[in-house]
């Protein structure tokens, strides 16, 4: 194959000609955007377990409805945003989109810090600072689109391995700080400069905002463009504009298939979907079944979420060992399976019912509750406006740990394998606008699926929301079972490397 020029990086700090120095420079800028992904995910994890008791306690109008739309606007901004900053990467240095998104993300961080202060509609305000917290996520998929442009094939299931523990790092802190920051309590501090109120809620969002600082710095002052064939030879990034022509590189002759591309976003919309339901639910279940406080809730579901984290990261390690072994398409489906079951799981059996709120009656006395007139303790348990509550039977927190150590396997397997199979389907083609219908894809499910989940839970219950979900995760894996050949590698297609049957 004939060698191709190696032109690394195109800004305006000079020129790199050495491999060696371009190798550093290459996997120096692979790092930031693992930081990227990292402090990203910080940034929404950090107040997730906080949304809830944060939403009742600024605007008693508020029920588990408006939670779903309230959750969802985070991914309906980023769903929104993701395929106009992978357009804009696909043609200019990718510094240009990241930085804009960061201080949008940074900006509305501090937003969300302020939606108590206004004297009406809080909870809108509050939406539309989680609605331009997502837009300034969508820089996820100029992530992704620069790590599959400056990693060869054989780099690239490890690399988007690490961008995944990463992610997942920052799945465990988030929830952690969220539960360490809980104990300022719901009062907390107020600066009366600047009229901001520090509190177990406003906190974790100030805290993002530092972070999203921090990361402007790191893509302004070390990332640099890198882009390699599926061999690791370096070519001229395409996103770079200068006043000669540039080579199109001979990897990048030969069509995408559409199929393939077609079911890895669906794929991609079902594995977030599922999450995206899991992580919305979880407060609101916990509470309802568990009897927890608002803020015991906020302390134990971030744990379990760290944990979970934690186990993701542990997963992440494993799957760059097995995948090596065979392959990732089969690690993707038992993926699935493992969701399918922590699901099933989760659904509720037996006799045993859960306590109502507000009053410690028994369930089959047929009275109606009524809240003590004279305390002061917060109300606990099922809320009897919630009908279901009286005819279905409780979940066990065995169960629900059960489910979440499932679950815990079974998404980041799928997470990072998706998107690893869909980077190797496209190729050495510029993937940012495709990237973005990807981030675009799992944005959609991530703004359906809460919105799903809480109509469905508030209405009819966990039994009716878990096995619709199961029935989706079910479709899912036949789906993949069909589409399985023609989800390969470019390269593989187009007979420049041999397949590896897996």
């Amino acid at each position: 194959m004939e060698h191709l020029e190696t032109t690394p990086m195109f800004m305006t700090r000079g020129e790199i000609t050495s491999g060696g120095d371009a190798d550093r420079s290459r996997w120096r800028s692979i790092r930031v955007m693992y930081f990227t992904m990292f402090l990203s995910s910080v940034g929404f994890t950090i107040v997730i377990t906080s949304i809830w008791p944060y939403l009742k306690k600024i605007d008693k109008s508020a029920d588990a409805s408006f939670l779903g739309w309230v959750v969802a606007a985070y991914s309906l901004g980023q769903m929104v945003a993701s395929p106009l900053f992978g357009l804009w990467s696909n043609h200019r240095p990718r510094q240009e989109p990241l930085v804009c998104s960061l201080f949008i993300n940074v900006s509305a961080n501090i937003y969300y810090a302020y939606v108590s202060l206004p004297s009406s509609h809080k909870k809108i305000h509050m939406l539309l600072a989680r609605t331009f917290v997502g837009i300034g996520a969508g820089n996820v998929a100029v992530v992704r689109s620069y790590v599959a442009g400056a990693t060869s094939l054989k780099e690239r299931t490890c690399a988007m391995a690490n961008m995944s523990a990463c992610q997942a790092l920052g799945f465990i802190l988030g929830p952690a700080l969220q539960a360490a920051l809980s104990f300022i309590g719901e009062t907390g501090v107020t600066v009366n400069v600047i009229q901001l109120q520090v509190n177990m809620y406003t906190a974790p969002a100030l805290l993002a905002a530092c972070f999203g600082i921090i990361n402007i710095l790191l893509v302004i002052l070390v990332l640099r463009e890198h882009c390699v064939d599926d061999h690791g030879n370096h070519i001229r990034a395409i996103n770079y504009t200068s006043e000669e022509q540039v080579d199109v590189a001979p990897e990048a002759e030969g069509d995408i298939d559409q199929i393939a591309v077609f079911t890895s976003n669906v794929l991609f919309f079902v594995i977030l979907f599922i999450f995206a339901v899991f992580e919305t639910i979880s407060t609101p279940l916990s509470m309802d079944m568990f009897a927890w406080t608002r803020k015991e809730a906020v302390l134990y579901n971030g744990i379990i979420l760290a944990a979970i984290g934690f186990e993701s990261i542990l997963v992440f390690v494993v799957v760059k060992v097995v995948s090596a072994r065979v392959g990732d398409r089969p690690l993707l489906l038992g993926g699935l399976i493992l969701i399918f079951v922590g699901f099933f799981i989760l659904l509720p059996w037996g006799n045993q019912y859960p306590k109502i709120q507000w009053a410690d009656i028994q369930n089959n006395t047929g009275l109606a509750p009524t809240q003590p007139s004279n305390t002061s303790l917060e109300p606990t348990g099922c809320p009897y406006k919630q009908a279901w509550c009286l005819f279905t039977p409780v979940i066990h927190l065995a169960q629900y740990i059960t489910s979440d150590i499932l679950i815990g396997v079974g998404y980041p397997t799928c997470n990072v394998m998706s998107y690893t199979l869909y980077s190797k389907i496209l190729g050495p083609k510029p993937q940012g606008v495709y990237m973005g219908w990807l981030t675009a894809s799992g944005s959609g499910a991530r703004t359906l699926g809460p919105v799903f989940v809480s109509q469905v839970y508030t209405i009819l219950g966990p039994r009716w929301a878990f096995s619709v979900i199961c029935g989706i995760v079910l479709v899912a894996i036949v789906f993949l079972s069909a589409m399985y050949k023609r989800l390969v590698a470019f390269s593989i297609r187009h007979g420049r490397i041999e397949e590896r049957h897996d």
